[in-house]
């Protein structure tokens, strides 16, 4: 009996011999995605599932990236004005560097600023009241100078006092100062965005 047991557990062994041997052929060996480093060097490689995460937003998030959209669309849109005045600005003062006649500085002014008017003035009118605080931000950059100064500057004290009034009704004001480290830490984000995306020199 002892005998007949040990040939059928022999024979048993014998049976399952392929069975084992199709299993190691089949699956000891994993197949991984080889991936090659810049480096010439070859790791493996996998793809994890996607996984979505939701949560509820909070008034305050909800808030804070409405007010961060606003801003930002603002800024794309008013940041090329704030360098064409740099521009024009730049060219006017290189213009006036020489000049010591006061007719004939005005003169100058007055013809680039018809040369301006003719090219922004619809543009520049179709900006919010927001959008404009940000333009003066933006131009206050550009320029090294407010929009009080600079008006001061080409126009002359009354027009700077004047503009300064109309600014004030608005709850704005044309001496508000460029603080890329401190209050406009979003506006100087959202403007190195647009210079990378459009090509903009800093």
């Amino acid at each position: 009996m002892l005998k007949a047991f040990k040939y059928s557990f022999i024979f048993c062994l014998l049976g399952l011999c392929p069975l084992i041997n199709y299993a190691q052929q089949n699956t000891d060996t994993i197949r991984v995605e080889a991936f090659i480093t810049p480096k010439g060097d070859t790791i493996g490689q996998s793809w994890l599932p996607t996984v979505l995460v939701g949560a509820i937003q909070t008034n305050h998030w909800r808030n804070y990236w409405k007010e961060w959209t606003r801003l930002r669309n603002a800024v794309y849109v008013t940041y090329p004005y704030a360098k064409s005045a740099s521009k024009v600005i730049s060219e006017v003062n290189a213009q006036l560097v020489n000049v010591s006649d006061e007719s004939q500085r005005k003169q100058i002014i007055k013809l680039r600023e018809k040369e301006l008017k003719k090219e922004f003035a619809d543009k520049i009118t179709q900006l919010s009241i927001y959008q404009g605080k940000v333009l003066m931000k933006l131009i206050n950059r550009e320029t090294g100078n407010n929009c009080y100064n600079l008006i001061k500057e080409f126009k002359g004290s009354f027009s700077a006092g004047l503009w300064q009034a109309v600014a004030f009704v608005f709850g704005s004001s044309l001496k508000q100062q460029y603080d890329p480290s401190g209050d406009d830490q979003e506006i100087e984000k959202i403007v190195k965005e647009v210079q990378k995306l459009y090509g903009y020199k800093g």
